[in-house]
């Protein structure tokens, strides 16, 4: 049963996380030390980001610069078949226009095919460091919803040459990304749903949200969703806060809220401790919240917060 099958069916709210690629060069025993504390928890999946390529210049004799490109995170593919392979459960490597061409990103279908892995999540990317916009790669893909019908288009035997392959044993089943709090680069939140809508009638099966902390504005998105005729499963993304630094970082970087009552506990905290105990405090709010209210499942960002995570779900689930 693919994932989008699973959300879809009738169950209690499943558990699920995700995880990044090791950095290049180190070793993926922490990945798996990260998941071994949360398979107790009977994950139903577990997806696993991909990282861009970006431009580094490197000085290969005094005052001269090579430019090469590297990706700091590679390994999403092979880490999601070893994860398959080692826990058993159903894995979804993130697929992503950022800094890939469609080239690429058809091999990385034949290799998931060849291996088994059908279930994805597409999303547009972050935007290469030092730019103030998105820019495509050379015979990329400038959205989401493109990407979105690559994969519609494989599915159905079509190569970007136009030859055609071997029917799939199983095709791909795809989620996307979500904004309860709006895209920030949206113009507004009724664009930001069109756009959603966008990929939905592309060929995405569920929506999996960005982080947020005020439950009602999870709420208020599911129901505008469902007002422009999205239908399809809606999955709450929670981050535990873990550190001082979020008070900014988090508003800065992913342009959400943090609601009053919590951004007032949040300047009380004095220590990093003080911050986890808070995020796990708010954590196991938010989540018996969104399970009372029959969410399909609780998406957790675990980076850097694979023990929140766990406190979390041992008082949750």
């Amino acid at each position: 049963m693919s994932v989008a099958s699973f959300l879809a069916s009738d169950h209690p709210t499943a558990f699920s996380f995700e995880v990044l690629p090791p950095v290049r060069g180190k070793s993926i025993e922490q990945v798996f030390k990260t998941i071994d504390k949360l398979m107790p928890f009977d994950p139903a999946y577990i997806n696993i980001t991909t990282h861009r390529t970006e431009i580094i210049y490197r000085e290969v004799s005094e005052g001269v610069f090579q430019r090469t490109s590297e990706r700091t995170r590679p390994g999403t593919v092979a880490i999601a078949a070893a994860l398959r392979g080692r826990y058993g459960i159903p894995t979804v490597p993130h697929v992503i226009c950022s800094g890939f061409t469609r080239s690429e990103l058809e091999n990385e279908f034949i290799d998931l095919s060849y291996l088994g892995i059908t279930d994805l999540l597409v999303l547009r990317g972050d935007r290469a460091k030092g730019e103030n916009r998105f820019v495509a790669m050379p015979d990329g893909h400038e959205h989401a919803a493109d990407l979105c019908r690559q994969v519609v288009e494989f599915n159905d035997g079509a190569m970007i040459d136009g030859s055609r392959h071997e029917p799939l044993a199983e095709k791909f089943s795809f989620g996307v990304a979500g904004y309860p709090e709006k895209h920030d680069e949206a113009m507004n939140p009724e664009i930001d749903i069109e756009h959603l809508k966008t990929k939905i009638e592309a060929g995405a099966e569920y929506v999996v949200t960005q982080m947020f902390f005020d439950n009602r504005r999870f709420f208020d998105f599911v129901d505008r969703c469902r007002a422009a005729g999205i239908g399809v499963p809606i999955i709450p993304g929670l981050k535990p806060l873990t550190a001082l630094s979020q008070q900014t970082l988090l508003p800065k970087t992913f342009h959400i809220d943090l609601p009053e009552e919590l951004a007032g506990e949040f300047r009380r905290c004095r220590t990093n401790d003080d911050a986890k105990a808070l995020g796990v405090e708010w954590g196991i709010a938010q989540a018996r919240e969104l399970k009372a209210a029959g969410v399909p499942s609780i998406h957790f960002y675990s980076m850097n917060a694979a023990a929140s995570v766990e406190a979390i779900a041992k008082a949750v689930y």
